[in-house]
């Protein structure tokens, strides 16, 4: 894709149709991927509780970045944590993993979560989990960021990653914020509360506008206090095939996924607190699955 394009969400409900419903923008018919990030899902500001039963993921990282209200993950690591605003989780499925996700609090729930596409060299390899607490802060005249993922005008992340990749929560004053960004990278904006213009393009709250390589710095206006998603990479090549919780290469390496989940493999392990309890995965679909490409306008 060489030419910026502003994609609308879809409301999607979480976790099953009494679910707590996000607002999808990631993946998209027209774009997979942004760099290697490959699902965006902005949830709230909603009174509802995040209740996610324990279920499956191969061939990905997941990011969970909330805004305001506390997570509580649970994983088949034997990970538990909770999870504050200002805070990173990072998980990361390799071959297979397992876990939960539920409101830990009564306060109002906004923030994003994220799926990154692991490359050949370590989607096959074991589970791993991060927590992080303390990220780089970036203070600029116009505008603040936390630097989620990858580096930002020089700070950096600690968390572990697998592709050229950023990610960052951008707090912008009223006024234009000019922030430097990778020209060899693809990248995107996401308005979280309240409209955009980005790089003289006009964006609502909860659309996401993506930027094709060649920009040194994105400009954003804004007549308020607001807060905007920048994520971004190098363009991702790698074959992907999406369905459900699981990527991989093939329909039948997702059809193995699925069975060895519903079957109770070890290699999803378990989930302790939840009785037992799972999401069970929907029926495969009746065509084969097949990588997911992006199209022109």
């Amino acid at each position: 894709m060489n030419e910026d394009r502003r994609i609308e969400p879809r409301a999607v409900p979480l976790g099953g149709v009494r679910g707590i419903t996000v607002h999808r923008t990631l993946p998209h018919r027209a774009l997979p991927t942004v760099g290697a990030w490959c699902f965006l899902d902005h949830f709230g500001p909603t009174a509802e509780r995040m209740t996610v039963l324990p279920h499956p993921h191969t061939g990905l990282q997941t990011v969970t970045w909330p805004l305001s209200g506390q997570i509580r993950h649970r994983d088949s690591l034997g990970n538990d944590v909770v999870l504050r605003p200002g805070e990173l989780n990072l998980m990361t499925s390799g071959d297979g993993v397992s876990h939960s996700e539920i409101s830990a609090d009564d306060v109002s729930m906004h923030g994003v979560q994220l799926w990154v596409a692991l490359p050949d060299s370590r989607r096959g390899g074991p589970a791993d989990f991060e927590h992080l607490p303390d990220l780089p802060r970036l203070e600029r005249d116009t505008w603040s960021a936390t630097v989620m993922v990858g580096d930002l005008d020089g700070e950096a992340s600690p968390a572990r990653t697998y592709t050229p990749l950023m990610g960052a929560q951008l707090d912008l004053r009223s006024g234009t914020a000019n922030v430097p960004v990778r020209d060899d990278f693809e990248h995107a904006v996401l308005a979280m509360d309240g409209p955009l213009t980005v790089d003289g393009q006009e964006l609502a709250t909860r659309e996401l506008l993506y930027l094709a390589p060649g920009r040194e710095q994105v400009v954003i206006a804004t007549h308020g206090a607001s807060t905007a998603l920048l994520i971004g990479g190098e363009p991702y090549t790698e074959p992907l095939v999406m369905w459900w919780n699981f990527i991989g290469r093939t329909h039948d390496e997702v059809a193995v996924a699925r069975s060895e989940w519903e079957a109770g493999s070890a290699r999803f392990g378990h989930v302790d607190g939840h009785g037992g309890q799972v999401i069970p995965a929907p029926p495969m679909p009746g065509v084969r699955l097949t990588p997911r490409r992006r199209r022109e306008q």
